[in-house]
């Protein structure tokens, strides 16, 4: 590697002007820089894999995980996400912004030593219990920083149809893919249905070490840190622990190869020499392979071909991993028959694929929303709506994209009948003409639909899940990389036709999405990709039209007026930068703002000083 190499690729992991050694303020970071920095060391890590020079790909790795963005973006993501409350063996959680950068400057690989997990346990859909193993904080934050290496290198090695844990992939690629090969009439009509026993706890230490592109010390650190359960601490053999950051990453390198396999084994043209000489060509068998995680299904031909041929191909590729494959859920189907995918059935009717919901997804699903209803007879209907919304939304999301129509509205249905035992078993001395006037109305032609008045007296609807648009996925790209720079104008279509896609029944907001190209215009990141954990509140911006100042305090708020204070937070924080930035005139008012109770409240106006919400910058811009 050459001087002026090395200089250039040590300049693009400085932030101007700041250090982690430095860092004093963990407000004072520019985050935009820090996003700028890191995009493009990881793109040079994608270029250099491509062509092959990974000692070049080991260098560039090394001064991202030694780079103050890296490290400030590794502690902002462990203090960020769901787990920022749950603390590992030490107890201890980075909270304020003078822990956050007092761990930025502690973050060193020198000399670092992993502490045990923490075991815990969650149940699984079989009725059995799941290991969760509970990283400490720094051991997140190592993990995170790392995993901003790997994870480019691993996007670029990956199977092209694997889509489990991987950046701008979903189930519903997965689901359409698999029924791009089935749908065919001519596809293959056997399934095999493949399923890992134990994939992270059992992965091989030694073939991990020997193949995953991480430094060896500090990959042995994680593999062997042990766990404690009841006092005790107890080592570690083989495994990833599920909870880490680095994981799912783990896993999937240790999965790719399967699909290069089952390639080279049965794309090859297999058959017998004829009388005149000719080749007489054997019939492609239509193996193909499609694998979330350590779940897959691969086609094929024949059942025999599967079961001889496919099936011990596959297990002795586990077997070198320390894998095997689950006696339990391990099944060849016939495609008439039907089998389940990823929460989807796929069923060929008169040579017709219809890809549905499972019977047991609605199942769990139905028996969910029935436990809620049933543990809440004494609440308003207001609260129960509130808790049960999110979860229909969340699961008719996920179905949206295939032969639904039917499916909701059968659960619709059922949750009718739920919510009418609910409120009759509320009024036994009521008629049932009372309760539908109390607790249903009629909005537009819709009947019959269950509402409820809160304390501020605005109306809460429940969703009904027929009112979901039922439309296809739009698959992404097989060879789409979203760290390399050649594929960032085809992510940002796609990101754009998801967005109108989720956004249809809100012309406004979609428009505005738009308009702003999908960037926060106070901190110049993805709208899409900053998701929690607020930064900044409102400190004293004044707005000359609406003349209020903000200040701290510790008053509630009402739904209503929370609204009303995100459009005085978004205007008033447009008026700070449209002045302070010279931005230029039509400035568009989304922005990363998440509410925060109780912070700030306006000064001046009697009427509404009793329940403002203050709201944070989510990108830690203001």
């Amino acid at each position: 590697m050459g001087i002026e190499e090395s200089e250039t690729m040590n300049a693009d992991a400085e932030m101007p002007g700041v250090c982690a050694s430095e860092l004093a303020d963990w407000n004072a970071i520019d985050w935009r820089k820090v996003d700028k920095s890191i995009r493009r060391l990881q793109a040079r890590i994608v270029k250099a894999q491509r062509e092959g020079r990974y000692g070049k790909v080991k260098a560039l790795s090394r001064i991202l995980t030694r780079s103050f963005a890296a490290k400030a973006l590794a502690v902002k993501r462990v203090t960020e996400n769901k787990g920022k409350k749950t603390a590992g063996v030490d107890g201890v959680l980075w909270k304020s912004p003078t822990q956050k950068a007092k761990a930025v400057r502690e973050l060193r690989p020198e000399g670092y030593r992993a502490k045990p997990l923490r075991r815990v346990y969650i149940p699984k859909s079989n009725g059995k219990m799941r290991p969760l193993g509970i990283p400490t904080m720094k051991d997140r934050a190592m993990q995170a920083l790392y995993l901003l290496a790997l994870d480019p290198v691993a996007e670029s090695t990956a199977d092209r149809y694997s889509f489990g844990f991987r950046r701008k992939r979903a189930c519903a690629d997965a689901e359409e893919y698999g029924f791009v090969f089935l749908s065919r009439k001519d596809g293959p009509p056997w399934v095999l249905e493949g399923d890992i026993k134990g994939c992270f706890d059992n992965i091989s230490h030694e073939w991990l070490v020997e193949n995953v592109p991480v430094e060896k010390r500090i990959l042995r650190q994680w593999l062997k840190a042990g766990y404690m359960e009841g006092g005790s601490r107890f080592d570690t053999e083989s495994g990833t622990p599920q909870g880490g950051i680095i994981s799912p990453v783990l896993a999937n390198l240790a999965l790719d190869g399967l699909e290069c396999l089952l390639y080279e084994e049965f794309s090859r043209v297999r058959g017998r020499r004829r009388r005149y000489g000719r080749r007489e060509l054997a019939a492609n068998p239509r193996v193909y392979l499609v694998r979330y995680a350590d779940d897959f299904i691969i086609t094929g031909n024949s059942k025999e071909l599967l079961e001889n041929e496919v099936k011990p191909l596959v297990s002795d590729f586990m077997a070198e991993r320390g894998l095997t494959l689950s006696d339990e859920k391990t099944a060849i189907t016939h495609i008439e028959d039907g089998f389940d995918f990823l929460g989807f059935n796929f069923r060929k009717y008169d040579g017709k694929l219809f890809v549905r919901p499972a019977r047991k997804s609605v199942s769990a699903f139905l028996n969910g929303i029935r436990e809620i209803i049933r543990s809440n007879p004494t609440a308003p209907a207001y609260a129960l709506i509130e808790v049960l919304n999110p979860k229909i939304r969340g699961w008719c999301n996920y179905y949206r994209h295939v032969v639904s129509s039917e499916t909701f509205k059968a659960v619709e249905h059922a949750i009718w009948k739920a919510l009418w035992r609910w409120a009759v078993r509320r009024h036994r001395n009521k008629g049932a003409r009372w309760v539908h006037d109390r607790y249903f109305s009629r909005i537009g032609t819709r009947d019959w639909v269950f509402q409820g008045y809160g304390p501020d007296k605005t109306r809460r609807v429940l969703l009904l899940p027929t009112t979901i648009r039922i439309s296809r996925h739009v698959k992404v790209k097989l060879d789409a990389n979203p760290y390399d720079p050649a594929w960032h104008t085809y992510f940002a279509w796609h990101e754009k036709q998801r967005v109108q896609r989720s956004l249809w029944r809100s012309q406004g907001a979609r428009a505005l999405w738009l308009s702003q190209h999908g960037i926060c215009p106070v901190c110049g990141l993805p709208l899409a990709e900053v998701r929690q954990a607020p930064r900044h509140m409102l400190r004293r911006f004044s707005d000359n039209r609406l003349g209020g100042r903000f200040r701290r305090c510790g008053i509630g708020f009402s739904r209503r007026r929370r609204f009303w204070w995100m459009r005085v937070a978004k205007k008033t924080l447009f008026t700070h930068f449209s002045s302070s930035q010279k931005k230029r005139k039509g400035n568009p008012n989304s922005v990363h703002l998440a509410p925060a109770p109780g912070i700030a409240r306006i000064e001046g106006d009697p009427e509404r000083r009793n329940g403002a919400v203050g709201y944070h910058c989510l990108a830690g811009c203001a």
